[in-house]
């Protein structure tokens, strides 16, 4: 391996044509290598969950096992996960040139405990997981290989772009979001062909190779472009950013109070799970456990609760806040769905339409990726409803302020011209930053 890459550097010293295709073959290799592991393994986590969904739905009293099923996952974690229960933030903050190493430990934990989750009830999603695995996956390869460490930031971010891709079955979207999660404002080019490769070959191993399918919604009749649809849309669109802003700032509390509350991670995690069960039962709704995809398919095809976008979203803050594993997208899909369904009654548009706006936009918010939550948009419902999708993404963006759900994701361009961060800000230090600077004024 040694010989063979000697000998491809000295061939792409000689002219920059030779030095692109030779950068462009070494990553065709590296990223399909990428998404074969990450579309395996991305296929055998449908599967499995796809199996223990069914298992608590026929079975309600599983339920009542949600205490016990989160504190043995962070028991788990505690004895043996390290830094790994940083999560999808382990894998940014390597990106931005950090010194950790990302276990291999991180697959068989998140897996293991996102399944445990969702088998007793816990209200979460599954982009965490498929991203963690990614990740991970990506650095032990990487190290095996003996990257530098600028091919170690590109084979993390096709790890990113591989589990996003292959888990929802949007190797486009997948691409854009690796490129984009990093930094808010940037994108990282370099890495653009290798992730595209990487999120491409890994839902095609998930799709085509082991026959995974994934869900499909249809957004149905697109009204025509005209000023009070456009109205309309914004004004839908605000409120999808602020939901996205409700439910980032929500989950963030929650995870401070409960450890605040319960120093040990196991306790925390049992309490959180008998905070669960008594909700249900308060609510009168097994509706918002698990991924919530009936609740999104009703959004489209149905009718749901004027409040179940609100619900959906305090019972997966409540389970994340936690610490149940899992990740975050599908539910606020389905948040933003639900929310979208509730609007098109007082707006006067199309049910399916706005619930397919507020599908990809309250994710958008969360996430701070606008162009990848649109492209997931056209991937998903079509391009019929481009401009609205657009404009639904765009807003939201900008609705939702400098917060999300990745604390360890980089202020790299501020939403408004009139803001200034440090280089380096995250979205976990923008309060820190905005209190001594207040402090500075008073003073």
């Amino acid at each position: 391996m040694g010989w063979i890459r000697t000998k491809l550097c000295s061939i792409a010293k000689t002219s920059t044509p030779a030095a692109i295709l030779v950068t462009f073959l070494k990553w065709i290799v590296l990223g399909s290598c990428v998404g074969v592991l990450a579309g395996t393994l991305s296929a055998f986590f449908l599967v499995s969950l796809e199996y223990v969904t069914g298992l608590r739905n026929h079975h309600p009293w599983l339920l009542f096992g949600l205490p016990l099923g989160g504190a043995l996952v962070s028991y788990l974690y505690l004895k043996f996960g390290k830094n790994s229960s940083k999560g999808n933030n382990l894998i940014l903050e390597q990106i931005h040139d950090g010194g950790e190493v990302i276990p291999l430990r991180m697959t068989p934990l998140v897996l293991f405990g996102t399944l445990v989750t969702h088998l007793f009830g816990g209200s979460a999603g599954r982009e965490g997981t498929a991203v963690q695995m990614g990740g991970s996956l990506a650095e032990t390869f990487g190290r095996l290989l003996k990257v530098n460490s600028v091919d170690r930031k590109i084979l993390l971010i096709c790890g990113i772009s591989a589990g996003f891709g292959s888990i929802f079955g949007t190797p486009l979207a997948g691409t854009v979001f690796g490129v984009e999660v990093l930094a808010i404002g940037l994108i990282s080019h370099e890495a653009l062909v290798p992730a595209f490769i990487a999120s491409f070959v890994g839902n095609l191993v998930t799709s085509s190779f082991w026959g995974v399918s994934h869900t499909h919604y249809h957004m149905g009749t697109v009204p025509a472009i005209s000023l009070p649809v456009l109205l309309k849309v914004i004004a839908a669109a605000v409120l999808f950013g602020f939901a996205s802003f409700l439910f980032s700032e929500l989950t963030h509390f929650l995870k401070k109070w409960y450890s605040s509350v319960c120093k040990n991670p196991m306790i925390k995690s049992a309490v959180g799970g008998i905070v669960i069960i008594a909700l249900v039962y308060a609510v009168g709704s097994r509706a918002y456990l698990g991924l919530g995809i009936p609740l999104i398919q009703d959004s489209f095809d149905k009718s749901v609760p004027a409040l179940a976008f609100l619900w959906k979203l305090v019972f997966t803050s409540l389970t994340l806040g936690a610490g149940f594993q899992g990740g975050e997208v599908t539910p606020l899909f389905a948040i933003g769905a639900s929310l979208g369904h509730t609007l098109s009654g007082i707006l006067g548009l199309y049910a399916p339409f706005l619930a397919a706006l507020g599908f990809i936009a309250v994710f958008c918010g969360a996430t701070n990726t606008p162009i990848a939550c649109f492209i997931m948009g056209i991937e998903l419902f079509g391009s019929s409803g481009a401009v609205y999708m657009f404009i639904a993404c765009i807003v939201s963006y900008l609705a939702s302020g400098h917060t999300g759900i990745y604390t360890s994701q980089q202020i790299g361009v501020p939403k408004s011209q009139h803001l200034r961060f440090p280089l380096g800000t995250t979205l976990g230090s923008v309060k820190q930053y905005n209190k001594k600077k207040g402090r500075r004024k008073e003073s």
